[in-house]
């Protein structure tokens, strides 16, 4: 599932593409990616509306629209759930089996394309409104983290999932960023030090950081049927073949640990794969 980083460098992908441009033609296949929205009021406020702007807020794309009948500012709300895809393409290509809504811009049409459709398209902003604040928001002190995390029972690595502790941080990340600190991913979140919760803060803010870095330099394919297991999106044929995710523990179950060469091993929480070191994550 893409997570903050890869949202974040979607997003610095279509901003350029899609900013002046209008949208002249809406197509909805699967108006449960619209949910709460109608198909008919989607249709109809978007039709005519320009693209201002695109920013990313956690895991949500909100794109900036202009309405041609008033000067208010419309949000739309975009998800990609856990195989969705955002991209322009020539109207002139055949339309994916799996394309839920197309926008017409004249000659490319922008498509989101989901084979699960567990994303989301949508005029209702509610979600992102909820979030916690961004990885490296000023007010995120690792005081305040702290305290957030001490009204938490929970492992640390489930509460690290909870959107409304900070935003973006999926199970990917969280484990990644548990072993950087040297924290097990079972320690409970209320239990950390103040000295502990800095370091995973400052970790958190790395590995997302190296991973958007990563993601802005190499050459990506957005809009693709196939992947090569690289970052979120299938990586481009004129990639550098050198080019590979600095994962240290996700996935990487019975591999050797980069630190003390122990094995990686994989536990399930909450419904997820956490993957850790026991040498260097003690509880």
């Amino acid at each position: 599932m893409p997570e903050l980083p890869e949202v974040e460098v979607l997003a610095r992908h279509l901003r350029p593409l899609l900013t002046g441009k209008t949208i002249r033609e809406v197509t909805v296949r699967r108006a449960k990616v619209l949910h709460p929205t109608s198909p008919g009021k989607f249709a109809k406020v978007l039709r005519g509306a320009k693209f201002s702007g695109l920013q990313r807020r956690g895991k949500y794309l909100l794109f900036e629209l202009r309405s041609p009948s008033s000067r208010e500012k419309l949000l739309l709300l975009g998800h990609l759930g856990m195989t969705g895809r955002m991209y322009l393409a020539p109207k002139t290509e055949p339309l994916p089996k799996h394309a839920a809504v197309v926008l017409n811009l004249g000659a490319k049409d922008f498509i989101y394309e989901d084979t699960r459709y567990f994303g989301r398209l949508t005029l209702d902003i509610s979600a992102a409104e909820k979030l916690g604040p961004e990885p490296w928001a000023e007010s995120l002190t690792p005081e305040l983290f702290q305290q957030k995390l001490k009204t938490s029972r929970q492992p640390v690595k489930v509460k690290l999932l909870d959107q409304a502790l900070i935003a973006g941080v999926g199970n990917i990340y969280a484990s990644e960023a548990l072993y950087r600190a040297g924290i097990s991913p079972r320690r409970a979140a209320n239990k950390l030090t103040a000295i502990a919760a800095g370091k995973l803060l400052a970790a958190i803010r790395e590995v997302m950081q190296e991973a958007i870095d990563c993601g802005s330099t190499i050459p990506l394919n957005f809009a693709p049927r196939k992947t090569d297991g690289l970052f979120y999106f299938g990586r481009a044929a004129n990639a550098p073949d050198y080019y590979e995710e600095r994962l240290q523990v996700y996935d990487r179950a019975g591999k050797p640990c980069g630190v003390c060469g122990s094995p990686i091993k994989r536990m399930v929480q909450a419904a997820r794969s956490t993957f850790y070191c026991s040498h260097c994550q003690k509880v």
